[in-house]
């Protein structure tokens, strides 16, 4: 007799747990220069004083710069241009100061894009095919300050007969600091909307080559929410030392189990027993190294750690003003890493060499790091409210879709949707890839919405998407795993037929589905199960593609918790300010009898069950199984489906919970996760044949059958036989006969 689910496996003897048994087995510039104060300066950063450019075009010629004499002006600008609709205004003052800078400059080289160190100075380049003007703003470290940002803005207007090379503006400037500088630029062209354009001059841009973002030091400081982003460098530092002995981990597809993760939320709450500086830092994943170990996980997914404001919602009235943005989904730039992300509000520089610490003391433990990454969309939201920060104040034309009348399409749900196979973004998105793999020496890359990726520049859907192909075969790229979302929110639903080039792994949505179904009693769902657990061999099993391509889960990021899928049948994101409109409605979840939080012990016990349940299923699956931070203890966000705009407890890895349950829920899930590693029968190479699973199944026709039993056989003689059950009645079996000279040893039991 059983009921949810019964494992078994065959060998000559017992193992020594009780719960366990395993079986065997660089021309002329005008300069102009203004100060501001403060870490929180406006969009305008002031007066716009550049004459067009006059003087000497000799490549090794001086500057000319503008003469401006102790000019004070009041100036109420929009924070984010005149076109923003934000409803927020800020008045600063901003005083313009009389310099003659003896910085000498020549024309540049158009590349790197990005900043460049060059034998006789920096060199600056960006790319604008549709700008009439683009001026260098500069922001030299001042003495004395220990505000990055509290500095003269000095500006050079770029000779577009010098200092343009088709498409590309360039300029090298000599005696300019190796680091601390920080850089944007003001960029000009047509104003009209209608042909796509976004141009205003009064906004200062990030380079989307930017390789470190300043901004705010500390996250979610509210005293800071208006804070500009601006570029800057470092030169200076020491290359980082990976160490002698340093390698990459190179664990082969078929044996990850990975685990999806925040890297702020992970050790933000006080329960980490961190100290207060490393909280919610790279620095403070290392410091829980241990606790990945003990749960068995060999690779982890980050949530985004590409710069981002997480204080975006706050910028004007709205719905959501109360938020921050704590998952990151909403890119500034895709080079740097989230700035604060690093202890003790360190700055740009130090979380990049943090982030390095981070992921060399994960691979030193032999776990992977893959990134999960938002090449679909930017945070520069839509036209009725724009936050105009890089891209589309740089060339929106060529940097997002469009329809016939200028407007953005939006395949993101975000109000933007990125260019992506426009030949110039398509080369921005691999140089960033390639900048992570060489630069930090990550893993493998989660894409958020693949399918935009597989989108031509009008939005219609490509077969051979040029950048989806370029990552398959890039040479860079080559040793990462590629793992795509095969869905966006215009209906390019591509799971099983994602373009894939034999390299391309996804999350497989419909396994998420139908194991939701099967395990909440839903009937004509045992041979989806069956499929499903097996490999999904109906979505790839094609060309060359393996098992291990399924991305199985059943939790992730969005959506509920594994606790809040067998205790809630709706989802509750009334805290979320959008009247419970956001959020998926097709959850199949079942609460198991009681809606939210109960004292009923048989209720609360059945939910326990039903959570074993799920995680057993997923790591006795063929595919790569993939678990979300926090169901290793039963977090909940208590029936909050969408919960990103919360940087507290609702998304919080809680430590103390999961000390409370370590003897239970935790030791369990580490434990099967340990049987996964310890047994390759469950992560095959290739699809399972017929000699290799067994199905004790005779009644595939029927609807209502929610009974299946499968033996997975092992050429050693080590078979593993699994039953589910999930009907809501007891269903008696008979085991097989065990492989020659073995016996059956009891594995899990799971009943009411």
């Amino acid at each position: 007799m059983l009921h949810q689910p019964l494992l078994c496996g065959s060998r000559a003897a017992t193992t020594a747990h009780s719960t366990l048994f395993a079986s065997s087995v660089s021309g002329a510039i005008n300069v102009s220069r203004t100060s501001f104060a403060g870490n929180s300066f406006s969009g305008d950063f002031g007066l716009k004083l550049n004459n067009q450019a006059s003087g000497s075009k000799s490549n090794s010629s001086r500057g000319v710069f503008n003469e401006a004499r102790n000019i004070v002006k009041l100036m109420t600008s929009s924070v984010h241009g005149a076109r923003a609709t934000e409803g927020i205004t800020e008045e600063e003052t901003f005083q313009v100061i009389e310099s003659r800078p003896s910085w000498k400059t020549s024309p540049g080289q158009v590349f790197p894009l990005g900043v460049s160190e060059v034998d006789n100075g920096i060199n600056f380049a960006i790319f604008s095919q549709h700008a009439t003007s683009v001026t260098l703003c500069l922001v030299p470290p001042k003495r004395g300050s220990m505000d990055p940002l509290d500095g003269e803005m000095i500006e050079l207007a770029l000779d577009p007969h010098l200092n343009k090379t088709e498409d590309v503006w360039h300029i090298c400037i000599e005696d300019l600091p190796r680091s601390n500088v920080l850089y944007g630029y003001r960029i000009d062209g047509p104003q009209d909307w209608s042909k796509g354009h976004r141009f205003d001059s009064n906004i200062v841009l990030v380079d989307p080559y930017a390789k470190l973002i300043e901004g705010r030091r500390y996250f979610g400081d509210i005293s800071k929410k208006l804070s500009k982003f601006l570029g800057t460098y470092d030169f200076d530092s020491l290359p980082f030392d990976w160490g002698e002995n340093y390698k990459l981990p190179n664990i082969p597809e078929k044996d990850l189990v990975i685990y999806e993760m925040n890297v702020r939320a992970f050790t933000s709450d006080e329960s980490s027993g961190l100290e207060n500086n490393i909280r919610g830092s790279y620095l403070g994943v290392i410091e829980k190294i241990p606790h990945l170990l003990e749960l068995g996980i060999n690779a982890v997914e980050l949530l985004p750690v590409f710069e981002f404001d997480e204080l975006e919602f706050q910028r004007r009235p709205n719905p959501r003003d109360h938020m921050i943005n704590t998952w990151g989904y909403s890119t500034i730039n895709f080079f740097s890493p989230m700035s604060r992300y690093a202890s003790a509000g360190g700055g740009p520089v130090n979380a990049s060499r943090e982030f390095k610490q981070m992921v060399k003391a994960l691979h030193s433990a032999g776990i992977e790091v893959i990134l999960d990454v938002v090449y679909n969309h930017t945070n520069e939201a839509d036209d009725p409210n724009p936050y105009t920060t890089s891209f589309r104040g740089i060339d929106n034309k060529v940097y997002y879709m469009l329809d016939n009348d200028g407007k953005l399409l939006n395949y993101s749900g975000c109000g933007n949707t990125l260019n992506c196979n426009h030949p110039v973004v398509m080369e921005l998105i691999l140089d960033s890839l390639r900048h992570w793999v060489t630069e930090y020496h990550v893993d493998g890359f989660r894409f958020d919405l693949a399918s935009v990726l597989c989108r031509g520049t009008d939005g219609s859907p490509l077969n051979a998407p040029p950048l989806i192909r370029a990552i398959a075969k890039d040479t860079v790229l080559s040793r990462c795993k590629i793992i795509a979302e095969p869905w966006d929110c215009g209906g390019l639903y591509l799971v099983g037929s994602f373009p894939n080039w034999d390299r391309w792994a996804e999350w497989n949505g419909k396994y998420r589905d139908d194991l939701r179904r099967f395990f909440k009693g839903d009937a004509g769902m045992k041979g989806s199960f069956a499929t499903r657990v097996s490999g999904s061999s109906d979505l790839y099993k094609v060309n060359k593609r393996r098992p291990y391509h399924s991305i199985n889960f059943v939790i992730a990021h969005d959506g509920f918790t594994l606790y809040d899928l067998v205790s809630y049948n709706s989802k509750h994101n009334e805290a979320n300010g959008e009247g419970g409109r956001d959020g998926s409605n097709d959850n199949f979840s079942w609460n198991c009898g009681f809606e939210g939080e109960t004292d009923d012990a048989s209720i609360r016990a059945l939910r326990s069950r039903q959570m074993k349940n799920f995680h057993l299923a997923l790591m006795i699956s063929q595919g790569t199984p993939m678990m979300l931070m926090g169901d290793e203890y039963g977090h909940t966000r208590y029936g909050n489906n969408n919960s990103y705009g919360h940087d507290s407890s609702i998304n919080n890895f809680l430590w103390g919970q999961l000390d409370a349950r370590k003897s239970d829920h935790f030791r369990f899930f580490s434990k099967v996760i340990e049987y996964r590693h310890a047994h390759k029968v469950f992560s095959h190479e290739n699809f399972l044949s017929k000699t290799e699973i067994t199905w004790h199944e005779d009644n595939w026709d029927n609807y209502e059958s929610k009974f299946l039993a499968f033996t997975l056989h092992d050429s050693n003689g080590g078979d593993i036989y699994l039953a589910f059950n999930a009907h809501d009645f007891f269903v008696e079996v008979i085991l097989p006969p065990p492989p020659s000279k073995r016996s059956w040893f009891r594995v899990v039991s799971l009943s009411f």
